[in-house]
């Protein structure tokens, strides 16, 4: 059975973990480099691997859709 769920849950966990170390920057971290940091690279960042991860999910149905239909 092809499975995509060990990929995307170690993704999912590293984004949400990116997200924790990036709030808590924040907060310490407050000035026009900061604000470029998150408009240039942390938000494109985390909308890539937020579409990377509805990638997978998708992949996972049609995988699931081909193993049953060929299985």
């Amino acid at each position: 059975m092809i499975s995509t769920a060990t990929g995307r849950g170690k993704l999912y966990g590293s984004l949400k973990d990116l997200r924790l170390f990036w709030e808590d920057t924040q907060k310490i971290w407050d000035d026009p480099a900061s604000l470029d940091f998150d408009e240039n690279l942390w938000q494109p960042l985390e909308a890539q691997v937020t579409a990377a991860l509805r990638g997978m999910d998708r992949l996972a149905q049609v995988l699931y859709q081909m193993q049953n239909e060929c299985g």
